[in-house]
This record gives C-alpha cells, sequence and structure tokens, in this order.
C-alpha cells in the first residue's frame, strides 16, 4: 500500500462514521488486547455504563464468533482458505453506535446462520427474551457453545442483527454481520 493512501483511508473511516476497525486474525490475546482497546475509547465518548456493556459485550461476541469459526475449521482440517482472518468495526451513526463482522465461511454452514438470525428478526423484546431463556435449557452444542450469542446479541440491539452475504467461490462466502445499538 502506497503511503499516500493511508490519507485516503482515514477519509473513508471518517466519512462512514468508522471509530474502530482491525482486519486480520483473531487469537484470543488480540481480542483481549482489542477489547481493553475498545472499553478505553468508549469510556472517553462519556456514554452510559449501559451502552457501554452493550457495544463492548456485542464486539466480544462478534470477535469470538469468527475465532471459534476459525477454530472450528482448523479442527476440522480443513485448511483451504485463512478462516482465522476477519474483520471488526465499530462506528457511530447519529446517536448509535454499529459493531460489524465479517469472516470467511463455508458456504453449507451459512445457511444455519441466516436461518437462525431470519428467526431471532421475526420476535419482539419479550420473544427474545423467551427464546434465550430456552436456549439456556438446552444442553450446549459440541463444537458450537450454547447458542446464546446472536440471541444475546439481538436482545441488545435496537434494530434486527443485518446480514450480507459476499460470494467468494462456490464453495466459500464473506458473511458480514452488523448490530444497530
Amino acid at each position: 500500500m502506497e503511503l499516500r493512501n493511508l490519507h485516503a483511508l482515514k477519509e473513508t473511516y471518517s466519512s462512514e462514521g468508522i471509530l474502530i476497525c482491525f482486519a486480520g486474525p483473531f487469537s484470543h490475546s488480540i481480542i483481549e488486547e482489542l477489547g481493553n482497546a475498545v472499553k478505553r475509547y468508549l469510556e472517553a465518548e462519556q456514554m452510559t455504563k449501559a451502552s457501554l456493556m452493550d457495544v463492548f459485550s456485542v464486539f466480544i461476541e462478534q470477535t469470538q464468533n469468527v475465532r471459534n469459526y476459525a477454530e472450528q475449521m482448523a479442527g476440522a482440517g480443513n485448511r483451504e482458505m485463512d478462516f482465522n482472518s476477519g474483520i471488526v468495526v465499530i462506528g457511530k451513526n447519529g446517536d448509535r453506535y454499529e459493531v460489524s463482522s465479517g469472516n470467511i465461511v463455508a458456504r453449507t454452514d451459512i445457511r444455519d446462520a441466516v436461518a437462525r438470525l431470519d428467526t431471532l428478526k421475526g420476535l419482539d423484546k419479550q420473544g427474545l427474551k423467551a427464546a434465550y431463556k430456552e436456549q439456556m435449557r438446552k444442553e450446549p452444542r459440541p463444537g458450537k457453545g450454547a447458542g446464546l450469542g446472536l440471541i444475546d446479541m439481538s436482545r441488545r440491539t435496537s434494530q434486527p442483527l443485518e446480514y450480507c452475504i459476499t460470494e467468494i467461490d462456490g464453495r466459500y462466502s464473506f458473511f458480514s454481520l452488523k448490530a444497530i445499538l
């Protein structure tokens, strides 16, 4: 990348309301360090404690989803794509914060995520609370955790979670998720 392109990149970030962006591998230590930086940044924004915790929690959930998926794919022996490399962005649009993430996902795995997201979109706050309680009673899914992450994010947002799927090839897509708080 040419050095002069940094100015253009900064201008793009500013015009898009991007406050924080990280693209690269999502290791546990990177998530922890990014989390600390995000928390300090949000505290400097003088947000309410509740809003800060919502944004921070969604950020952590999204980055852990990227990392957990990468670990799942590595555990299955899939080395075709760089599943561990993703992106997370925190931005501000008016008085709302947006937390977005994206990573490469096998197209066969996207169907399940989309089905869950579409189901959650149809639920109001009471329905999300009931879904959360119901999921808490279920046994954790092997290799996939308790399945509470998307429900918890949906409960914290002011609008339903949004997603976008960009096809890479016949087997893989780039899956992007956005939470507006």
